[in-house]
């Protein structure tokens, strides 16, 4: 059996975080969006928020969880992406930071966990 590529797993993770957002009745405007260097994993919206979402997927919690992994630093440079996406897009609704984080359990079961608010906008 092949292994995935990193970008195959990520595109699942990100498959699987657009399906429960939309279960949740999130519209999916973007995924992948990049800004230069700088990338947001999935941009949607509620009524009242335009929110970016990293998600991290992981096939163990041996470490830690896949949440954790969205350190200071990560969080810096979603929020420098958002700057640039709400700078280009004009949006009139409140910006939220979510992470979506996904545990691999077995090849067919996932323990996912949608953190609303993860981390909040500061100063750079």
């Amino acid at each position: 059996m092949e292994k995935q590529s990193t970008r195959a797993k990520g595109a699942a993770g990100e498959d699987q975080a657009s399906m429960l957002l939309q279960k949740k009745g999130y519209r999916i405007i973007e995924r992948n969006w990049t800004a230069g260097k700088l990338e947001i994993d999935i941009v949607a919206e509620t009524k009242t928020h335009l929110v970016f979402v990293e998600v991290k997927k992981r096939h163990s919690k041996q470490y830690k969880e896949p949440w954790e992994a969205v350190n200071k630093k990560k969080q810096l440079n979603i929020m420098r992406a958002a700057n640039y996406y709400i700078k280009k897009y004009k949006g009139s609704l409140e910006p939220r930071f979510d992470i979506v984080s996904i545990v691999e359990v077995s090849p067919t079961d996932f323990e996912i966990e949608h953190i609303e608010n993860a981390f909040w906008p500061m100063a750079y």
